[in-house]
């Protein structure tokens, strides 16, 4: 199955029926009022053949929910998209709608979860329906070295798919700056760039900028 095969399937997907019915009955708020919302599962987006991949959690109802494209249009891709920018992940610093131009350089952006939950607060049971997308996406990045975790569920999703894989885990914690190698691919995690975290202090700029540095710098060593 081809990438923009995969891709189908995801948009196509309806399994989780209380996902759904969020992005149908949400209330919009007033500045987005009258916008025609994306309001479907949420693809990857960047360079498959990269060697850099990262997972998110999942879509913001108002950013990528509403965009249709993963990390655009909300705070977190603002924080996400200038730091990568600072690094030469990405072309441009922003990340406002789908028509702007933002490519990934050798890079590839996904998500555990493909559709936007309550409260940002996935169901166990809806990362489940979910894995086998993401599991797909991964098998399909023949040249990936490095994969950074945005957040401990993202990491929890990806420590699954390394045991379903036969590999032994049961010592790799997440922690920001953290990482495991794991048969020829570096495994890091990291604070979600959330407002909370930013707002707060847990996430800095600085930190966050300092970290995909050196993930670019291992993955194109």
């Amino acid at each position: 199955m081809s990438i923009d095969e995969l891709n189908k399937c995801i948009i196509d997907c309806r399994k989780c029926e209380r996902l759904v019915n969020y992005r149908n009955t949400r209330e919009i708020p007033s500045r987005y009022s009258g916008e025609a919302y994306w309001d479907k599962p949420i693809t990857g987006y960047g360079d498959i053949n990269g060697k850099i991949l990262v997972i998110g959690l999942a879509p913001a109802f108002n950013g990528g929910n509403r965009t249709g494209r993963i990390f655009t249009g909300d705070r977190s891709s603002d924080f996400l998209i200038s730091s990568l920018y600072e690094t030469g992940l990405t072309n441009i610093p922003t990340s406002g709608n789908r028509n702007d131009g933002l490519k990934y350089n050798n890079m590839y952006i996904t998500l555990a979860l493909k559709c936007a939950p309550p409260d940002n607060k996935p169901l166990n049971e809806e990362l489940i329906n979910c894995s086998d997308f993401m599991y797909r996406e991964i098998d399909q990045m023949k040249n990936v070295k490095a994969i950074v975790c945005l957040g401990k569920i993202a990491f929890d999703s990806i420590i699954n798919y390394f045991k379903a894989k036969g590999v032994n885990t049961k010592n790799m914690k997440f922690g920001h700056g953290k990482y495991y190698d794991i048969s020829g691919i570096r495994l890091y995690g990291s604070y979600h760039p959330s407002p909370r975290n930013v707002n707060t202090g847990l996430l800095t700029k600085n930190d966050f900028i300092s970290l995909f540095r050196s993930v670019k710098q291992y993955a194109e060593a």
